[in-house]
């Protein structure tokens, strides 16, 4: 991790003074697919939450980019929007860190108006931080610590981290205002390599023995359907993992270029030279 930063810390100088660097912000909505989410389209929709974000893009050519991603979001689930019996919710904050590669597909070269749309499209690699919390007799209640489904029990394993792996893909529309700024707007899914960014995944834990483990506050949000359910019942889908996504709309700032890596004021010469000998 510390040699990832090192080398983007060491980069960006270049990046910022030469004719392919942009730099730029995103608005938009985030949202999460897991046990806790909603299966119909109606009550999806109230899931959406605001998310932002800010980016340094390097265009190699009119086809090829690499982006360098900020973003923050919010994401919940409630089963009590379905009438679930098994009454668990959850809230979470995210802050993601991502380097995608993107591809033009029509190509794209705002200098000089050249090439002004193109759809695109991206995937890369990325580290998210959340959080998962439920709301319990008027406080937000971190659930990590509290190992609702028996984590941190010598029998269960440990925890699981805040920290996780994700693979940002998606796509979107990019436009050139002038030859300095660009708008666009995104449509971006992450595919994460945990089933816990909403604290549900495995079986219930025996309400005696989770008390004795972890505690009374465990077993009163682990399980909050007001029955008593017998262990290894199961809570959540363990087989398939959590997915979040992050779209909206985008405006990024051209940096002028210093003639040193491909002048802009060359390729306009080199267009409109029509002189003979």
């Amino acid at each position: 991790m510390k040699r990832i930063f090192l080398i983007i810390l060491l980069g960006t100088p270049f990046l910022l003074f030469s004719q392919g660097f942009e730099a730029g912000i995103l608005a938009g909505v985030s949202s999460y697919q897991g046990d806790l989410s909603p299966s119909n389209l109606k009550t999806s929709l109230g899931k959406f939450h605001v998310a932002f974000g800010a980016f340094g893009r390097y265009n190699i050519n009119n086809y090829f980019s690499a982006r360098l991603g900020l973003n923050y979001g919010t994401i919940s689930g409630d089963d009590a929007k379905e009438d679930r019996k098994r009454n668990l919710s959850f809230r979470s904050n995210l802050l993601e860190f991502a380097v995608t590669g993107e591809w033009n597909i029509l190509g794209y070269q705002p200098y000089a108006l050249q090439k002004v749309f193109s759809p695109y499209l991206f995937v890369g690699i990325g580290f998210v931080h959340f959080n998962p919390r439920a709301l319990y007799e008027g406080e937000w209640v971190e659930l990590q610590p509290l190992g609702t489904e028996g984590q941190g029990m010598p029998t269960h394993g440990g925890k699981y981290s805040l920290v996780e792996l994700t693979i940002p893909f998606g796509g979107g529309f990019k436009y050139a205002i002038n030859d300095q700024w660009n708008v666009g707007i995104e449509f971006g899914f992450r595919k994460t390599f945990t089933d816990y960014l909403d604290d549900v995944s495995r079986d219930y834990v025996d309400e005696e023995q989770l008390i004795a483990g972890n505690g009374p506050l465990a077993a009163a949000l682990a399980n909050r359907s007001g029955e008593i359910i017998r262990g290894g019942t199961k809570r959540g889908n363990d087989a398939i993992h959590d997915w979040y996504l992050i779209s909206g709309i985008s405006i990024s700032y051209n940096f002028l270029d210093n003639g040193l890596v491909g002048s802009r004021s060359k390729n306009r010469r080199k267009k409109g030279c029509n002189t003979t000998f």
